[in-house]
C-alpha cells in the first residue's frame, strides 16, 4: 500500500512537471489543428457575406481544391523542394560535415562555427542577405563572381527560383543535419572499424558496410524531420520569391497564405492546410513503419 501511495505521488508530481508543456501544446499545436479542420468544412472568409455568416459546406473546399490546377502545382513545388534541398543537399552535405569532424584536421572549430552560422540568422533575415547575393545587375554578389569567370550575369530568382531556393535553404539546413548525423555517427563503437581494418576492409566498404547501415536509424530519423520542416518553410521563400515568378517557387505553406490572406479565403486555405497536415503525417507514419515500433 505504502508503495502504490508512493507510485501515486511520483505520477502527480511528473503530471504536474508536465502540466505547463501540455497546456502550451494544447493552445498552440492541437487547438490551431482541429480548428483548422473545422474551417476546412466552412465557407469563412475575411471579406464579404461568408466573413459576417459562414456556413458549413462539407466538402466543397476539399473537392475545389483537388481540382485546382494551382494546388496540383503547388504540391509538385514543395515535392521538388522538399527533395533537393532536404533529402539531397542537407543530407549529403550535412553526412560530408559530420565524417569530416570526426577526422582529425585543422581548425575545426572554424569549420563548425561557418556550418553553424547560417541558424544565427533568422529566416526573413537570411532571405534578404541572399537577396543581395541574387539580385539582378552588375552589382550583385553572384553576378561578380560569375562575371570573373567571363559568364554573363543574370537575376537568378528570376531564371533559375526554384533551383536558388533549395540552394538557400540547403545552406540553412546543413547545420541540423550535421548535428544530427554527428550524433548517429558517435554511437558507432570504435572497435568495429578497428576489427574492418583488420579484416582488410577499405574505407569505402567500411562506409557501405557499417556505417550506413548502423546510421540506418538515424538517418530516417533526420529525413523525417528534415522533410517536415521543409515542408513548413515560409519565411525564407517568402522573403526570396513570394512564390513567384508565375507560381514556380509556390510551395504549400506560401499558397495557403495566399488563399487565406490573399485571396481572403480561409476556408479553402484551411483545407490546404489539413492536407498538409495529413501528408506530414504519412510521413511520420512511415518513419514508424520503417523503423518497425508498434504504436
Amino acid at each position: 500500500m505504502a508503495r502504490n501511495s508512493h507510485e501515486k505521488r511520483a505520477e502527480r508530481q511528473w503530471l504536474l512537471i508536465l502540466l505547463p508543456s501540455l497546456v502550451l501544446l494544447l493552445a498552440f499545436v492541437i487547438y490551431p489543428a482541429i480548428y483548422s479542420i473545422y474551417l476546412s468544412f466552412t465557407n469563412e472568409a475575411l471579406t464579404g457575406a461568408a466573413a459576417l455568416r459562414p456556413r458549413f459546406v462539407g466538402f466543397r473546399n476539399y473537392i475545389r481544391l483537388f481540382n485546382d490546377a494551382k494546388f496540383w502545382n503547388a504540391l509538385f513545388v514543395t515535392f521538388v523542394f522538399v527533395i533537393g534541398s532536404a533529402v539531397i543537399g542537407q543530407f549529403v552535405l550535412g553526412l560530408v560535415s559530420a565524417l569530416a569532424l570526426r577526422r582529425p584536421i585543422r581548425f575545426r572549430r572554424v569549420f563548425s562555427s561557418i556550418i553553424l552560422l547560417p541558424n544565427a540568422a533568422p529566416e526573413v533575415v537570411a532571405g534578404f542577405m541572399w537577396i543581395s547575393m541574387l539580385a539582378g545587375g552588375d552589382n550583385a554578389t553572384l553576378s561578380r563572381i560569375v562575371s570573373f569567370f567571363g559568364i554573363t550575369p543574370a537575376d537568378w530568382l528570376q531564371v533559375f527560383p526554384l533551383s536558388m531556393i533549395i540552394v538557400v535553404n540547403t545552406w540553412r539546413g546543413i547545420a541540423t543535419a550535421m548535428i544530427l548525423l554527428t550524433a548517429g555517427l558517435s554511437t558507432i563503437p570504435a572497435e568495429i572499424y578497428e576489427a574492418a581494418r583488420m579484416d582488410g576492409a577499405t574505407p569505402s566498404q567500411m562506409f557501405r558496410r557499417i556505417t550506413l547501415p548502423l546510421m540506418m536509424p538515424t538517418i530516417l530519423l533526420y529525413m523525417l524531420i528534415s522533410a517536415v520542416s521543409t515542408i513548413a518553410v515560409f519565411g525564407l521563400v517568402y522573403a526570396l520569391t513570394r512564390g513567384g515568378p508565375g507560381g514556380a517557387t509556390e510551395v504549400v505553406s506560401i499558397y495557403i497564405y495566399n488563399q487565406s490572406f490573399t485571396a481572403f479565403q480561409l476556408g479553402y486555405g484551411a483545407a490546404v492546410a489539413v492536407v498538409a497536415l495529413v501528408i506530414s503525417l504519412i510521413l511520420g507514419i512511415a518513419y514508424v513503419r520503417a523503423m518497425k515500433v508498434e504504436v
